[in-house]
């Protein structure tokens, strides 16, 4: 991937919450403020303005502004772990001027290990790991760019789906106990969506 497919992928994710956005605060809705699509369909919003006002788009640079977006236009505990994601991944990127999958691998691989750092979430606590996890996973197995993109979002499809029948251990949904049951997590919705969004982006192409 060069500098302006790694914007466009962020221009689509964006572009993909918006249009989500209302189902994203009603799933969250159900377990927390209900304003987890607006406020995560805003930052990545600003991300991709402040990826255009770049005067050296390289990977890096365009994957540090989407850290920075979400960090400061989301706030909160969301807005830390998101960010967090593409901060540790941003820095595998370095002076790379094109990515390839197993760069790519690595990025997201990076930025699992600090979302799980920060949240102290494993896979089964009802959380965004849910489904990226197993996304992180079916990227890194699969055989060529394009079918890692699929196969991740399939993975993170499945992960997010399996969230509706677990109690949660993380989040504030934890303090709902049983009353969580049944409602589907909505960050690994939007993690779904997320890498939804990057394999129609990569089959385009």
């Amino acid at each position: 991937m060069t500098a302006d497919q790694l914007a466009d992928l962020i221009e689509r994710m964006a572009a993909r919450l918006l249009a989500e956005r209302a189902v994203l605060n009603r799933l969250d809705a159900a377990t927390g403020d209900g304003d987890h699509g607006s406020s995560i369909s805003g930052a990545l919003a600003l991300a991709v303005q402040e990826i255009d006002a770049l005067e050296e788009p390289s990977p890096q640079a365009i994957w540090l502004t989407t850290a920075q977006a979400l960090l400061n236009g989301m706030g909160g505990a969301s807005g830390a772990i998101f960010g967090t994601f593409f901060l540790k991944g941003a820095a595998r990127l370095q002076d790379a001027q094109r990515i390839s999958q197993v760069d790519m691998a690595a990025l997201l691989e990076a930025g699992l290990a600090g979302v799980q750092a920060r949240g102290r979430a494993q896979v089964g606590d009802k959380t965004m790991v849910d489904a990226l996890a197993p996304a992180v996973a079916a990227f890194a197995a699969a055989a060529d760019f394009p079918s890692a993109w699929r196969a991740a979002a399939d993975a993170a499809a499945a992960g997010a789906e399996s969230t509706r029948d677990m109690l949660a251990r993380q989040g504030r949904a934890k303090y709902l106990g049983e009353r969580a049951i049944g409602h589907v997590d909505p960050g690994a919705t939007t993690i779904a969506l997320m890498f939804a969004a990057a394999a129609d982006t990569h089959t385009a192409e």
